[in-house]
């Protein structure tokens, strides 16, 4: 899989729409970016931007949009009620799909350096990419704003990490950083009161609320709030009161798990100044924010909210717990919002779910799973939820073959060129044989006779549906295994060491010719496994399909392995060869056993 990664700079420009196309236009100049959205505010003076692309386009692109700012916007001339210390304020790397935090990260700390030394601006990492634990937290790092970096640069605490300890009095400092992916989602009510919002947000977010008593139910926010008093210290969350702030904090660890301290500090309270301030009560989430508005233009009330770490608090399961709370309260919640756009797993995790509670099978096109979701969180209910343009990472064919029509691929083999060839037709047969397997463990998941195996089902088909995408992609790269060798017969040949040096590339890409079908022979000899599996659930009606799938794999295999050997002898590695012979030799043997089982059950099912 790709790696894709997501960039979100923030600019200290909000209201002179030229300059901002300006910079997005040096973004979109990076071949391989993809721009997401331009979000200026006019009150803020302050433009965020989102692009995706794999790893070096996007640093490239960050790099020359930082530079455009540098050169465009003026911070000894900037105000705006958004806390900024530089024209490009921050400047984070967020994981998509297929890459780590530390990838992004690394990719910070790369494009933080070339910032510092190529540009002369100031740069400091935050969050993942911190080089210190007190430089995590973009608020300290940020602490004085540009009106207070002059101070901040003489301080040698505060030496940035990359970039000249000098006032840039133009462009100001930047912030580099690695984060998690920040969902912004909103959860859509069937009023326009304000409050009905708030008492739902407060319940849920990471900040929680005041502690009430009294008049409570179903409307928590028509209590009487709890203070702090001296000697009396109550838990937020039950009916015990301490003695002491200490008292409490040892009650809160032992029940909670969770340092007390750290809690109060959070919210911007003191612990050792708490008497007569408001008790708090723990929210339902970590990683939420969230608050309650009205937007007119829906005639309705939302929960506004932005999970900071998808991972670790899901859109499906806040929508859940909202759910619930909504309907003790006498509100329903109509539908959800995605605000930009969101990743496949979210999405993914969030269709499994929904598959699971109606136990349906999750192993379905990954398509199918996400429209799931879609319709179950009515992200349709007040605008336009396009998948294509609004979930990003989401597996999908990109070459040139898979995307053909049938007739057109067929009649793209039958030409005169040799490929697509066998390689790319042994990979197409493995990928219809593992979507057979599917299909027989899909058409199985419901009937009462199976229920019990309802997880193994679903494990199996998942299997499946992942496989089948593997040997799609294959389609369309066995075409390019070939191009190490041509590569090498294209060197210079002119002197003795340059025919020498050419004879080894050529080997060696000889050597990656034969691996790529050989991991399609892989691939396809688990299919193999995965349809004799599909025939044991015993669903008499499909038996046949599973012995078809059986024989497409079989093909798969012996028609990979025939391009593995065609390229072998071409190596001149007699170690090589030998130990590809051994491996070729076992999947074929055990391919055709499994598969003739298979064939066995299905005569006795006719």
């Amino acid at each position: 899989m790709k790696k894709v990664i997501e960039c979100v700079p923030n600019f200290s420009e909000g209201r002179d729409l030229a300059i901002i196309k300006q910079i997005t236009d040096v973004i979109e100049s990076v071949q391989g970016i993809r721009l997401l959205d331009v979000d200026p505010g006019e009150s803020t003076n302050r433009t965020v931007v989102t692009f995706i692309g794999e790893p070096e386009p996007v640093k490239e692109a960050a790099f020359r949009a930082v530079q455009k700012a540098s050169e465009l916007i003026d911070m000894s001339h900037h105000s705006g009620e958004h806390s900024r210390f530089g024209a490009t304020d921050v400047c984070p790397f967020v994981p998509v799909s297929g890459a780590s935090m530390e990838d992004c990260a690394e990719i910070a700390r790369e494009v933080g350096q070339r910032i510092g030394e190529e540009l002369g601006i100031p740069v400091y990492l935050y969050e993942h990419a911190a080089s210190k634990p007190e430089r995590q937290n973009l608020a300290k790092v940020r602490a004085g704003e540009y009106e207070g970096l002059p101070k901040k640069l003489a301080d040698p605490e505060w030496k940035p990490d990359f970039g000249p300890a000098e006032f840039n009095a133009r462009s100001g400092a930047t912030a580099v950083g690695a984060r998690e992916f920040l969902i912004a989602y909103n959860i859509n009510l069937n009023t326009t009161d304000r409050r009905y919002a708030n008492e739902i947000a407060y319940e849920i977010r990471e900040r929680g609320r005041w502690k009430r008593v009294g008049n409570i139910e179903p409307f928590y926010y028509k209590g009487d709030v709890v203070y702090f008093e001296e000697g009396k210290y109550p838990d937020g969350n039950s009916d015990f009161v301490a003695g002491t702030f200490e008292e409490l904090a040892d009650y809160y660890q032992q029940t909670y798990d969770a340092d007390l301290y750290t809690r109060y500090r959070s919210i911007g309270l003191d612990p050792d100044d708490l008497v007569g301030r408001p008790v708090y009560k723990d929210g339902m989430f970590t990683h939420l924010k969230g608050i309650g508005w009205v937007v007119d233009d829906y005639h309705c009330a939302q929960i506004s909210m932005n999970l900071t770490n998808y991972k670790i608090t899901a859109p499906v399961d806040v929508l859940e717990a909202a759910r619930k709370l909504a309907v003790d309260r006498g509100i329903v919640i109509t539908g959800s919002e995605i605000v930009g756009v969101v990743p496949f797993e979210a999405m993914q995790e969030a269709g499994k779910h929904y598959l699971r509670r109606m136990q349906k099978s999750t192993g379905i096109p990954a398509r199918d799973v996400v429209t799931t979701a879609v319709q179950a969180m009515g992200l349709t209910d007040v605008a336009e939820f396009d998948i294509d343009k609004k979930v990003i990472g989401m597996p999908s064919p990109d070459g040139p073959l898979v995307n053909l029509s049938v007739s057109s691929f067929v009649d793209e083999v039958s030409r005169d060129t040799p490929a697509p060839g066998g390689g790319s037709i042994a990979a197409l047969a493995g990928a219809l044989g593992s979507a057979l397997a599917s299909m027989v463990v899909n058409l199985s998941v419901g009937k009462g006779e199976f229920d019990s195996q309802y997880e193994d089902l679903c494990e199996l088909a998942e299997r499946a549906q992942s496989i089948k995408d593997e040997l799609i992609r294959a389609v369309d790269a066995d075409t390019e295994a070939f191009n190490e060798v041509i590569a090498g017969m294209r060197m210079a040949k002119d002197t003795a060491e340059q025919l020498a040096l050419r004879a080894q590339v050529i080997r060696e890409g000889y050597k990656s010719a034969a691996r790529v079908p050989l991991q399609t022979a892989k691939l396809c000899r688990e299919v193999i496994d995965l349809c004799q599996k599909a025939a044991n659930i015993g669903n008499m009606s499909v038996m046949s399909d599973a012995g078809v799938g059986a024989l497409m794999a079989l093909a798969g295999v012996q028609g990979a392995i025939h391009n593995v050997r065609i390229n072998l002898p071409h190596t001149k590695d007699e170690a090589f060869i030998e130990e590809m012979q051994t491996e070729i030799g076992t999947l074929i043997s055990e391919s055709k056993k499994v598969c003739d089982s298979i064939q066995t059950q299905v005569e006795a099912s006719f």
